[in-house]
């Protein structure tokens, strides 16, 4: 099998990546942060031609959508 080239070479972790990585492992996610990052990520994947598509109409369907149990 050919070498995957991610594994070939310099494998060190970069000091600054792992500073950054271990202080942001203190960090408490709030249930808003949790949120936000749902609706940020519902609009990223919306069709980019959907012009009737906004951040806030996404925030304000995650307020009316409930999943059937």
């Amino acid at each position: 099998m050919a070498d995957r080239k991610q594994f070939v070479g310099d494998m060190s972790v970069d000091p600054r990546l792992r500073a950054l990585l271990d202080s942001s492992a203190e960090v408490n996610v709030t249930e808003e942060d949790l949120r936000e990052q749902r609706i940020s990520f519902a609009f990223g994947n919306a069709p980019v031609d959907a012009k009737d598509i906004t951040k806030e109409s996404v925030r304000l369907a995650s307020k009316n959508l409930r999943l059937r149990r």
